[in-house]
């Protein structure tokens, strides 16, 4: 009995490491034949491929230069996340299931993206910085109150000016099924600034919904946003008041950023949002936004309505903690 175990064991380790090796394979073809495709806009070298039995599968110590520009982007991870490993052998064999990919998508899936790190002194960064502001005017972009509140975007500039040399980001999105609806549950995190928890409840079927690709319209049933300060409000701060400006002049501030904000999103915040966020700024370091709307609204359909007619409609709320 006891030889059968160990033989069970040495069998079942064998198995685990065969497949393993042919899904590193299989992936490691795939993302070299990636690389090289878009070798003519980025060139991109990784250090290895890793899976684990809980269902992560990651492309490892990627460092990615874009034509034209100079100096590389860096990332610890980039990969999906699954229930488990075996989830991952039946992804890779997807295009063998193409026709039921129902049966192939599991109950939830990730995408990974962990340790992006840029020089805020990079040539690319600058650029994206300067693309992201350019319907901005320049005399709005050179008002202390929008430079240290970061009310177009945080510039190199202010930055540098916080303190910082580098950039970190890291995103995960979880995808998952439930009957009639789905949940996409994000978290992005800056390091050493914020961290955003983020939970929305779609109505749909998911595999069907998504295969609409551009055609996609989703339908929000709830939200709940956990944004969690790390020490961007002090930074703030501390330079809006090397600027001159005073505490209440930068409250104003950053009052007018969220107001701009809104507005981007075709929202006009109401006290139930506005007076919460205060109350974060004042001290508090996190701020929790819900919303539940009486029936399922699509979000690309919010511009339709009155700014000022939104928060009501999704039953907008906040609360500083």
């Amino acid at each position: 009995m006891k030889n059968l175990i160990i033989w069970a064991v040495i069998l079942g380790s064998a198995g685990y490491g065969g497949s393993k090796m042919l899904l590193h394979h299989r992936v490691g073809e795939g993302v070299d034949q990636a690389v090289m495709a878009v070798s003519p806009f980025v060139n991109i070298e990784y250090s290895g491929v890793s899976s684990t039995m809980s269902g992560e599968l990651t492309i490892d110590g990627i460092e990615a230069r874009i034509s034209g520009f100079d100096d590389p982007i860096y990332i610890d991870r980039l990969g999906i996340d699954t229930p488990s490993y075996f989830s991952l052998l039946s992804l890779a064999d997807l295009r063998q299931n193409i026709q039921s990919p129902d049966d192939v998508i599991p109950e939830y899936f990730g995408i990974l993206i962990e340790g992006v790190q840029m020089r805020i002194s990079a040539d690319y960064f600058k650029k994206a910085y300067a693309a992201s502001v350019e319907k901005v005017s320049a005399d709005a972009l050179k008002e202390d109150a929008a430079r240290c509140t970061g009310k177009y975007g945080f510039s190199p500039d202010t930055l540098s000016n916080f303190g910082f040399s580098d950039q970190v980001v890291s995103l995960t999105a979880h995808f998952r099924r439930g009957h009639g609806d789905f949940a996409v549950e994000m978290t992005s995190n800056v390091e050493d600034m914020w961290t955003i928890d983020a939970n929305l409840n779609l109505a749909g079927d998911m595999v069907s919904e998504m295969a609409k690709g551009p055609r996609f319209r989703p339908r929000m049933k709830d939200m709940r946003v956990v944004y969690e300060d790390q020490s961007l409000n002090a930074r703030v701060e501390k330079f809006c008041g090397q600027l001159g400006l005073s505490k209440e002049e930068i409250q104003a501030a950053q009052l007018e950023k969220l107001r701009y904000m809104g507005e981007v999103y075709g929202i006009e915040f109401d006290e139930y949002v506005i007076d919460p966020f205060i109350e974060f700024l004042g001290g508090k370091s996190t701020l929790v936004v819900t919303a539940r709307p009486s029936e399922p609204i699509s979000l690309s359909q919010i511009n339709l309505y009155k700014p000022s007619d939104v928060p009501a409609l999704l039953d907008l709320s906040a609360e500083a903690l």
